[in-house]
């Protein structure tokens, strides 16, 4: 396996929160219903809750991985009022076409691939508010890690996008997120023995192993008008959080309505916490409804 193949499959998972079946799930308060799309020339399949009162609506967006429908994630947002379309990724699980990853040997954050699956989010997107009853609920996306460089593209793609939220969501471009990763090589201890300084240095002058066409979200995010929001882990050693929080911050002092929270004590995986999970579900609670009246 090529090397920057294996640190680019170290991005956030949700497999703790388990992969149930729709047809196992049996809740009062929401409803489930399995639907298939058609995305670039391949049928995708997914599972869609909806809640019995709906306040927001959103598209879960994989991180890297052959990653299966996130069926107990999007369970507990429904229980919290929001309805969720989530779906098998390309090539993966019950999903055609032709999957792309280390696992498989192949590079998972070339352009082509991200546009790609930008274009199976989008089309996800379109497939949810068919199930909606009401027009006025607003829809967004959100996902986990390498879905930073998906979900801006599927936004820019899709104006029925109307917000977005990122779990550890870097704002750099795919070089420079390897170029971190192998700096870090995985090593829990890492910020216990380098800096924000070192990394930045690292980052700005270490020459690339691999020679492809970086993505950059900031292209795509300075595009956007809509809402967005990151949760980032202060101890996270797969995304360069203080270099993606200033970006963020450039992008705000442009007029971009831009937000993102930091958990020092948190690593990578902040889906995997109550209290990122919760914050955002607030922040579209709190922020997404107001869009409506406007």
């Amino acid at each position: 396996m090529k090397p920057y193949l294996f640190f680019l499959l170290c991005c956030l998972s949700l497999r703790s929160f388990g992969q149930n079946t729709p047809d196992s799930i049996h809740r009062e308060d929401f409803k489930t219903e399995n639907v298939k799309f058609n995305s670039a020339g391949v049928i995708l399949e997914g599972s869609i809750f909806i809640p019995k009162h709906t306040v927001a609506a959103l598209v879960l967006v994989h991180g890297s991985g052959q990653e299966t429908r996130m069926n107990s994630f999007a369970s507990f947002l429904a229980e919290n009022g929001i309805a969720v379309l989530t779906y098998d990724k390309r090539g993966v699980g019950q999903s055609g076409g032709i999957y792309a990853g280390p696992e498989v040997g192949t590079n998972n954050v070339d352009a082509s691939n991200l546009n790609l699956l930008a274009l199976d989010a989008s089309a996800a997107t379109d497939e949810l508010l068919i199930h909606m009853t009401t027009k006025r609920i607003l829809l967004g996306l959100m996902g986990f890690s390498q879905a930073a460089w998906v979900i801006p593209l599927a936004a820019e793609k899709n104006p029925k996008v109307k917000f977005i939220t990122l779990f550890s969501g870097p704002v750099v471009t795919t070089l420079e997120q390897l170029r971190f990763q192998f700096y870090t090589n995985g090593n829990s201890k890492f910020w216990e023995t380098h800096s924000e300084s070192d990394v930045r240095e690292h980052i700005s002058n270490d020459p690339d192993k691999y020679q492809f066409a970086p993505t950059d979200p900031r292209e795509a995010l300075s595009l956007l008008s809509i809402p967005g929001l990151w949760l980032y882990g202060g101890k996270d050693i797969q995304a360069p959080v203080g270099l993606s929080i200033e970006r963020i911050d450039a992008l705000k002092a442009t007029g971009k309505p831009y937000k993102y929270k930091l958990f020092p004590q948190l690593g990578h995986n902040t889906a995997s916490s109550k209290e990122p999970v919760n914050f955002a579900i607030q922040w579209i609670k709190g922020s997404i409804p107001k869009l409506v009246e406007q």
